[in-house]
């Protein structure tokens, strides 16, 4: 069983940032990658970044230039530098972590934090 606590998120302003993390906790046999999928309201959980176990990184062409995901040195912590924040960032972010092999992914799944981005 893995566990994920996402604290951070928050309140941030249009143009300002924020920082929220994912600490992954339990089995966690072959991570292969972690990312984080907001879902706006009305809208489907998507994809906006992920790091893999090698380094390799991919960002939705929303985020780029604006967001940062690193994790820590064993692999275990994954950080979202949120920068140039917009009203259209607000949504709840999921952290997602991907274990196993590609014959056999197992997902999980954080509780997910509130970013709300205003004036």
């Amino acid at each position: 069983q893995v566990q994920l606590e996402e604290p951070g998120g928050g309140l941030g302003q249009p143009g300002g940032s924020l920082r929220p993390s994912c600490a992954a906790s339990g089995s966690l046999f072959s991570i292969d990658a972690m990312a984080w999928y907001p879902r706006a309201p009305g809208k489907q959980r998507e994809l906006v970044a992920e790091i893999g176990s090698g380094g390799k990184i991919n960002y939705a062409d929303s985020v780029k230039g604006r967001f940062t995901i690193s994790a820590d040195n064993a692999g275990n912590v994954v950080y979202l530098q949120m920068n140039s924040l917009k009203p259209e960032d607000t949504a709840v972010y999921y952290c997602n972590v991907r274990l196993g092999s590609p014959t056999a992914w197992l997902h999980y799944w954080g509780q997910g934090t509130q970013v709300t981005v205003s004036s």
